[in-house]
């Protein structure tokens, strides 16, 4: 969400900042939001005028009662009643145009980074870098479910008429390896400086709000029918509601956490060949990464989080690359974003495995998160967040880059010891 007054004074930013992410729709907003910036702070202006006049008045009534001038004195008592009735129609009109201004500034996006390139969709996205040699064997890599099945390792089945399309059983040494690339990532972040968390897994609407879009959150969200709570998307979004209403002490910054969490999302519009076997589900597992820190350290925490992703990932010797988002494939509340993707050798392309964000202070304001500096000011801090892993989908790049031709999957020498020192799987068929 915006600052009123940077709207207020920077129309013309705030409208090309629309036009740059293809949403003109919403550019008529912007002057809504400007007039009812103009009411509200007039009637604010009025309000305090008749307070200040009721003041003055109301110590002439004694003075006129004193004198013996009842009439005079009914007369402005009549005046302060008419003054009282005006306040409380504006008072009522000034929650109203509140309301209504909140409203349609959560709508406008946040300004982007101007290093983003300008684009309508993520085919417009840039890549950046590479890292890894990308191999392609000369054995044919089957469909990552049936690599599961060979290790009777997935039923799909079941779970379809357990909860419905999108859901999994994964069982065996598939299971096992799901929860050794979690602990692994967890260790990784630890060693990293990262304090490890375990927030909690639904969130009431007040966070929702804070840390998403209107858009996101309906595509997303699953809510518990009859109560204020959501099933979280990512752990990011209890991680940062976590500091809601709050105000750090500057010395206490940056925090960097890193969580684990079930996540749960409705995938609307989820659609395609990849989006079979555990590519998009409902339900998944995910190591993230969380950062709060002072304004002008973001950028550098920027870098810090999506090179972690990246690091990860190749110690696992699995290739990927960096793809900076473009305008059009930001989510409202970002302002930087970048992708990191994985190497398929049996699509001979990449595939997203993580997403690294820079939000600026867009979920600070809406949250309310407050950082107190040693001078004693007072400013809104920058939130980032970033995948560290999310199996299963991140074991569907495993299974690829480590399949053997004889059907067997080697294990890289970090994971072993979360294996039970195994370097081998060997398929049941």
């Amino acid at each position: 969400m915006l600052d009123i007054k940077f709207v207020r004074e920077n129309p013309e930013v705030v409208k090309q900042n629309i036009k740059n992410k293809f949403q003109d729709e919403k550019l008529p907003l912007v002057d809504e939001i400007i007039a009812l910036d103009k009411e509200n702070r007039e009637i604010k202006m009025e309000v305090e005028a008749l307070r200040a006049k009721k003041n003055t008045v109301s110590k002439e009534i004694g003075k006129l009662m004193a004198q013996g001038k009842k009439e005079e004195a009914e007369q402005v008592k009549n005046e302060i009643a008419k003054g009282n009735a005006r306040i409380d129609e504006l008072s009522a009109r000034e929650k109203v145009v509140e309301e209504e201004l909140k409203k349609k500034l959560m709508v406008i996006p946040q300004i982007i980074d101007p290093t983003v390139p300008i684009g309508k969709d993520d085919s417009e996205n840039v890549e950046i870098q590479r890292y890894g040699e990308p191999v392609v064997p000369d054995f044919e890599i089957p469909y990552h479910t049936q690599i599961m099945e060979s290790f009777d390792g997935i039923d799909l089945d079941s779970a379809g008429r357990v909860a419905g399309n999108g859901f999994y059983y994964l069982m065996g040494d598939i299971a096992r390896l799901h929860s050794a690339v979690i602990s692994y990532a967890r260790d990784f972040m630890i060693d990293r400086g990262f304090t490890y968390v375990v927030p909690p897994f639904m969130i009431r609407s007040n966070v929702v709000t804070g840390v998403m879009s209107f858009s996101e959150m309906e595509a997303m969200m699953y809510k518990i029918e009859g109560e204020d709570l959501y099933l979280i998307g990512t752990s990011e979004h209890s991680m940062i509601g976590k500091f809601i209403g709050q105000q750090l002490d500057e010395e206490s910054l940056p925090r960097t956490l890193t969580s684990y969490s079930p996540c749960f999302r409705k995938e609307k519009g989820a659609h395609g060949i990849e989006e079979r076997g555990v590519y998009r589900i409902h339900q998944f597992e995910k190591q993230e990464m969380v950062v709060i820190c002072k304004p002008e350290e973001s950028k550098m925490w920027y870098d810090k989080l999506w090179q972690n992703t990246v690091d990860f990932f190749r110690t696992l010797d699995i290739p990927v690359r960096t793809l900076e988002c473009c305008s059009g494939d930001l989510a409202d509340l970002k302002c930087k974003s970048c992708d990191v993707e994985a190497w398929s050798p049996r699509q001979k392309k990449y595939f997203e495995v993580g997403s690294c964000s820079n939000l600026g202070d867009a979920q600070a304001r809406r949250l309310g998160i407050r950082v107190k500096g040693k001078d004693g000011s007072k400013y809104l801090a920058h939130t980032l967040n970033n995948t560290v892993v999310a199996p299963p989908r991140m074991l569907i790049a495993f299974l690829e880059n480590n399949l053997q031709e004889d059907g067997s999957v080697l294990i890289p020498e970090v994971l072993q010891p979360y294996m039970g020192g195994k370097k081998v799987l060997i398929p049941n068929k």
